[in-house]
């Protein structure tokens, strides 16, 4: 594995909801020491055929010593070498057994910029990429306005969710309610004591290098949460747009202030999520974040595309930002602010979802968008016995969103501005499939 990845520094960071961004060249903070000054630090990889499997997504390097190394002596030889000669200091390794690497956190205990270290890195052999540890940044906006709307369910915040009656989720819940899809949602912990959670979170595993000090530090997990599953019909709270859904909860990022929505992950931490969903066969993926292009990642993402794992991102800026820019992820976006084309919009100013400790709270965002599409797309899978793909699902949404009942713009959906989905027009074409297989089944001889 020779592919040499030459990477600029690139700090995407998104104000609000949507598009604004910044380019930055301030070192990288962890999970750790999130207010100290902190030197910058590189993702190197090197080729790893170990003589047996790795352990579990997320397993540190210190576990490969000893008779038979799960981590390949070559790539663990290779990564010392280089520590040494481009004088770096080795923060964290992993093996990525999807895509055959050892993943090496370096870094640069001096003050050489990050360009330098990767240009030099970049004619070495034995290094298969080298990359700018990026962040990624949850897109929620600050301050939500407006509307109510009215009710159906016994949940008494539910005549204060405008997004379920615009989407048509009440008529969509008499058909599928997400029951026995499994969704990964990379983004920060989840408060799993939420009441309005209760047997809708089916694991909980966390890839950041410190305990968060409460569940008040999951704000944006646990709202984008809600968004996709809270509990119908419980007599609490909300109801979520695949309520019967289950969620595996892969806590990648963290929370940067204590009463703010807004949360960070870099490359090691996305990594070793995204590998984790690989490995336990998701099938539906939610990241409501967003950031600059990244290699590593990026190789993760298509190789999961490849055995058919349906991602969906937050939409943003530039075009190859991550992680919209990777083809055959699906992009959502606000209907209120239109930042791709090719996204969908979906409503997504002032929706109700859930804060930590039991409480509830109004957010709005590109976030948001991807979550409630996420839970669209998992009643489209419920419904079904045949597996949808990526290519599937975006076809049907686009053939159905035009019909009467999709969601309009204030202005319309005028070309550039993105597709109207329609998730009940989506689900009779799905019924009216399945309907027509059968009968088709019948008549063979």
């Amino acid at each position: 594995m020779r592919a040499i990845v030459h990477a600029c520094l690139l700090s995407l960071v998104i104000v609000g909801a949507g598009v604004e961004s910044s380019i930055a060249a301030a070192p990288v903070a962890s999970a750790s020491t999130q207010s100290e000054t902190r030197h910058a630090r590189v993702v190197v990889t090197f080729a790893n055929e170990p003589r047996q499997s790795p352990g579990p997504a997320g397993s540190t390097g210190r576990r490969y010593t000893g008779d038979g190394y799960l981590l390949a002596q070559s790539a663990h030889t290779q990564a010392k070498r280089v520590a040494a000669k481009y004088a770096l200091r080795e923060i964290a390794n992993w093996p990525i057994r999807s895509l055959a690497i050892h993943c090496v956190v370096y870094e640069i205990p001096d003050d050489r910029t990050v360009a330098a270290v990767l240009a030099a890195l970049s004619k070495d052999s034995n290094v298969a990429l080298a990359e700018p540890l990026s962040e990624f940044h949850t897109l929620s906006d600050a301050k939500p306005t407006t509307v109510p709307a009215p009710a159906s369910y016994n949940d008494p915040l539910y005549d204060l969710q405008t997004n379920l009656p615009a989407l048509g989720i009440a008529a969509a819940h008499e058909t599928s309610q997400g029951a026995g899809v499994r969704i990964a949602l990379i983004d920060t912990g989840v408060d799993i004591r939420h009441p309005d959670l209760h047997g809708r979170i089916a694991g909980v595993r966390s890839f950041v290098d410190t305990r968060a000090p409460s569940s008040a530090s999951y704000r944006h997990g646990t709202a984008m949460a809600g968004l996709i599953a809270a509990v119908a019909n419980n007599h609490i709270g909300i109801v979520g747009i695949a309520p019967l859904a289950k969620l595996e909860v892969l806590e990648a990022c963290w929370q940067l202030q204590p009463d703010s929505d807004e949360a960070v992950c870099n490359t090691f931490t996305l990594a070793k999520a995204l590998a984790a969903a690989l490995d336990s066969g998701i099938p539906l993926v939610n990241m409501s974040i967003a950031g600059p292009s990244d290699p590593l990642l990026s190789a993760l993402i298509q190789a999961a595309m490849k055995r058919g794992i349906i991602f969906v991102g937050a939409a943003a800026e530039p075009a190859d930002a991550f992680p919209v820019g990777i083809q055959g992820v699906i992009a959502a976006q606000g209907l209120q602010r239109s930042v791709r084309a090719d996204a969908f919009s979906i409503p997504a100013n002032h929706i109700l979802t859930l804060r930590p400790d039991g409480q509830y709270d109004f957010e709005s965002g590109t976030s948001v968008a991807a979550a409630e599409l996420t839970g669209v797309i998992a009643l489209l899978m419920s419904s079904t016995n045949t597996r949808l793909s990526t290519d599937s699902i975006v076809a049907l949404l686009k053939e159905t969103g035009g019909v009467e009942g999709a969601v309009p713009n204030a202005a319309g959906l005028a070309s550039g501005t993105g597709s109207a989905i329609n998730v009940n027009a989506a689900l009779t074409k799905l019924e009216l499939e399945q309907h027509r297989n059968r009968v088709a089944a019948r008549a063979a001889p």
